[in-house]
């Protein structure tokens, strides 16, 4: 009996190590998932693309492969999503099949998919691909055929004649404080790219890489005609664009689809100067790739607490210290004391790490009713083993009713953070008011009531121990 007791231990045991090993598996991918789908028309020239698979496989994606027209493709499942994120590889068809309509594709995007779209000049881009691209604000050239070519900073090395592989330095930050997900050393080969344009009316849209200010896009079959407008130029031209939808759902766009390739991972680029050097185009696509698939920006928001800062003792650091604390509640009373406390992690590639902010990039909280009461900064003050521990405190204001504390961080390149916490805020009690000798401004009529009291009670009393004389009643009688 003592074997057998032993024995189902020892397999609860290995059970739940087993159990333990393959969530830490799970986890050290993708935040969302692993499951990867590749769309490609030719299943053959899957090979060009062979370590950029094999970076994702040792990253713990499992990776599919499928044609466009297959009949079995399918991005849902028994009403959920049958793969977490989606590569479409170029298209020569005019389209992508019923199961890749744009219609189809947003719904992807709704049900939290991600998508890296890659194009290549030398392949026309499908209708269907543009009508989505249209419903995300992003404009590609009219021209099917159209490419970038930049006549100063081009490889000399493969395209010293027509310039179009671009020579790149690593994208920089698209403005003070945002975070640059896409920095590497060295050069970028952007071999062949179509460039888009982005629309000016979308928050939910920016540039990852811009083309050089002396980039231009045209079409190769007009060089012998004149062009008059040209589709775009400069930094107008956005090579790879991203969209992250408001569900924290990533789009992006990868103008050149040959910057995947094996042969553009290690080669050898020649500088319009005469540098000479090994491109980083495979740090660079890790990192776009983690961008998209969710292993870089994500945030995640732990405990959010609030509580009386008058009850918390002095000289107690947080709330963990104390055990008595009323944390959460629901009901506050004017011109309280409060504190809030939020706790952020950021996802990077196998786990969760402290959240930092970028350089003068500033976290704030909320106090609103129908508009804010109150907007402060939330301040870094602690740190556990995964995440940080923003806190502020703030006095309520002198109006009741019904009050939210708002957190709200949308930046580019990280996924939303939005977190409401409704309370109510009361006036005072009835026994809840100072007396008024405790307040200083009242002494004075304090003081005119004691006056008056002691007045009345000194009349009285002169009026009731003053006797008139005897002597002149009489003489009156």
């Amino acid at each position: 009996m003592k074997s057998f007791e032993y024995c189902t231990a020892e397999m609860r045991w290995l059970f739940a190590s087993l159990l333990l090993a393959l969530l830490s598996v799970v986890h050290a991918r993708s935040f969302n998932s692993s499951r990867l789908l590749v769309v490609t028309e030719e299943i053959t020239e899957k090979d060009k693309y062979s370590t950029f698979w094999g970076d994702l496989e040792s990253r713990g994606f499992s990776l599919s492969f499928a044609s466009p027209k297959s009949p079995d493709l399918s991005l849902f499942k028994h009403g959920a999503l049958a793969y977490d994120h989606l590569l479409l590889l170029p298209s020569k068809s005019k389209g992508l099949g019923p199961n890749l309509t744009p219609n189809m594709l947003v719904n992807y995007i709704n049900a939290n998919g991600n998508i890296l779209l890659a194009l290549s000049a030398d392949q026309p881009t499908p209708p269907a691909i543009s009508s989505l691209l249209l419903e995300l604000d992003i404009f590609l050239p009219p021209d099917r055929n159209a490419l970038v070519v930049d006549h100063f900073n081009f490889d000399k090395a493969s395209a010293a004649e027509k310039h179009d592989v671009l020579l790149l330095t690593s994208p920089k930050p698209l403005r003070n404080g945002v975070r640059n997900y896409f920095e590497v050393d060295g050069s970028i080969a952007v071999p062949r790219a179509v460039g888009q344009v982005l629309g000016n009316a979308s928050p939910l849209l920016a540039p990852i890489l811009r083309a050089p200010s002396t980039a231009y896009s045209y079409n190769p079959k007009d060089e012998a005609e004149a062009v008059e407008e040209l589709f775009a130029t400069g930094s107008q031209l956005s090579l790879i664009s991203a969209f992250q939808a408001r569900n924290s759902a990533r789009f992006t766009v990868l103008g050149s689809a040959e910057m995947l390739e094996n042969k553009w991972f290690d080669a050898k680029v020649k500088s319009q100067s005469g540098v000479e050097g090994a491109t980083a185009n495979r740090a660079f696509a890790e990192k776009l790739s983690a961008w998209t698939f969710q292993e870089l920006g994500v945030l995640k928001v732990g405990r959010v607490e609030h509580y009386l800062n008058e009850d918390l003792p002095k000289g107690t650091a947080n709330s963990s210290e104390v055990g008595f604390l009323d944390l959460n509640p629901k009901i506050y009373r004017i011109k309280n004391d409060v504190h809030f406390s939020i706790e952020i992690s950021e996802y990077v590639f196998t786990h969760l790490v402290p959240f930092t902010l970028p350089p003068t990039d500033e976290l704030q909280l909320e106090f609103s009713m129908l508009s804010p009461f109150h907007r402060i900064p939330l301040v870094p003050t602690s740190r556990t083993a995964n995440s940080t521990v923003f806190t502020a405190t703030l006095t309520l204001p002198d109006q009741h009713g019904i009050f939210n504390f708002i957190v709200n961080y949308k930046r580019p390149f990280m996924t939303n953070i939005y977190e409401k916490r409704t309370v109510t805020v009361r006036h005072f009690a009835h026994d809840e008011w100072p007396r008024s000798f405790a307040i200083s401004a009242a002494w004075p009529w304090i003081g005119g009531i004691g006056v008056v009291v002691a007045g009345w009670v000194a009349f009285v009393a002169v009026w009731l121990w003053s006797a008139p004389a005897e002597d002149g009643l009489r003489k009156r009688n």
